[in-house]
């Protein structure tokens, strides 16, 4: 087996997809949560403490200015993407159980064949 066919073989495996898939929704979903906390939530927070802007807070030690403010804004970005990832997989996995459900259920006529089965069983 070439080198070329082998790549193929392994770019096109379903969970290597599916895996560069998540990462790029993932990406899409991360700078669209950080657009809404830099833009919308953040400056809100800040009105409601008076008026404080979280991005510029800082320390002086010394010489060096410690800026914990984005620090504070990276975790707000961090748990409001974890938990709009944890409500996506949540939901995903809802659907997956009704999905298994529905296909438990058998069809009238196998209901019937087990019905039969089970009879003839019997005898």
């Amino acid at each position: 087996m070439s080198m070329i066919s082998e790549f193929k073989e392994f770019a096109m495996k379903g969970s290597l997809v599916d895996m560069a898939v998540g990462i790029i929704i993932g990406a899409a979903i991360g700078k669209v949560v950080g657009a809404l906390v830099d833009s919308i939530l953040m400056p809100l927070v800040g009105m409601a403490m008076g008026g404080v802007d979280f991005s510029s807070l800082a320390i002086q030690v010394g010489e060096a200015s410690v800026g914990y403010g984005a620090f504070l804004q990276a975790l707000i970005d961090f748990l409001i993407v974890a938990f709009v990832i944890f409500m996506i997989i949540k939901m995903l996995n809802n659907m997956k159980k009704s999905g298994a459900e529905e296909e438990e259920e058998l069809s009238a006529d196998t209901a019937l064949l087990t019905e039969i089965r089970d009879l003839l069983k019997q005898r």
